[in-house]
């Protein structure tokens, strides 16, 4: 175990830090919260710190923890740290990439710029990066960097139903769903999302044969689940002998879930970026992947 460099985490994504912690084989140290009556936070970081340190904090339901990491980054560094690393396994903002309406605020443009002056790396995974090629674009080169849980969605789906078919929301989602596919050996096709507001979103199902056949509807993130509940009732009405889910954030707001049972959808598979009933993969080798060649580059191997 490396005492040059620490994960430092909140309890509240206390399993996601042990697992990550052993795949590293770094100390697992806890920030303590106090929220005080008129909604401020009072953090406590361990004392002192390491050089090196990589701070665990996903951004789903983000105000709140943004502002954590705003008070949390400066203090590390007061308390030792000399090079500061985020593992955000859902990233925040990124779905408002473009001024749709005058005056709208690009949040996405905004957000990475913040994160980017508090640390010198930012580890993500399946970011919403529909209209830009990288992160490079909204943070400086080399400070963000985006994986994919695709691979690993991909082969645990052709793992419990071969054969599947897998069908995308939109366009957006293709080049992600085809990596899926082809980490599975499963066929795969693309919807249409014809978005009516923030809960009212539907899905144009693409020309395929669905009779008979296994179907998982797979995305990057799930919030409303709408989208998703009338995709399933739509391929159910077309004879798809079973449609399951797998998304990497399940961000599944309210009755969410239990919806989509009662919709007719089988089993609902996400990964533990978020943590939540439905995790069935883990992204912790990923993560521990592109961790280790930015621990050795900055010496804190």
């Amino acid at each position: 175990m490396n005492p040059n460099t620490c994960l430092l985490a909140f309890d509240t994504e206390r399993a996601l830090a042990q697992e990550l912690a052993r795949a590293l084989n770094l100390p697992l140290q806890f920030i303590s919260r106090h929220r005080f009556p008129d909604g401020e936070l009072r953090l406590v970081l361990p004392k002192p710190l390491p050089d090196c340190v990589v701070l665990l904090r996903g951004l789903q339901q983000p105000n709140e923890k943004l502002v954590e990491l705003m008070i949390a980054a400066p203090t590390a560094r007061e308390l030792g740290a000399k090079r500061l690393i985020l593992v955000a396994p859902y990233l925040a903002y990124m779905r408002q990439d473009s001024e749709f309406t005058p005056g709208e605020a690009v949040s996405q443009r905004h957000i990475a710029r913040l994160l980017s002056q508090f640390f010198d790396h930012v580890l993500t995974i399946d970011p919403h990066l529909h209209r830009i090629a990288s992160l490079d674009e909204v943070m400086p080169a080399g400070t963000g960097l985006a994986l994919s849980a695709a691979p690993v969605l991909g082969a645990w789906i052709a793992a419990q139903v071969p054969g599947a078919l897998l069908i995308g929301p939109d366009e957006e989602s293709a080049q992600w769903v085809r990596e899926a596919a082809g980490c599975g050996g499963l066929h795969f096709a693309i919807g249409r999302k014809v978005r009516h507001g923030d809960a009212h979103v539907s899905l144009s199902l693409p020309d395929v044969e669905v009779a008979g056949r296994a179907v998982v509807l797979v995305d990057d993130m799930a919030s409303t689940g709408r989208t998703l509940i009338g995709a399933a009732q739509a391929l159910l009405a077309r004879g798809a002998a079973s449609v399951d889910v797998a998304v990497t954030h399940a961000l599944f707001n309210g009755d969410a879930l239990p919806e989509l049972q009662a919709a007719g959808v089988r089993h609902v598979w996400s990964s533990n970026a978020v943590p939540h009933q439905s995790n069935a993969v883990s992204v912790v080798p990923l993560l521990a992947a592109a961790l280790r060649p930015l621990l050795a580059a900055g010496h804190c191997v």
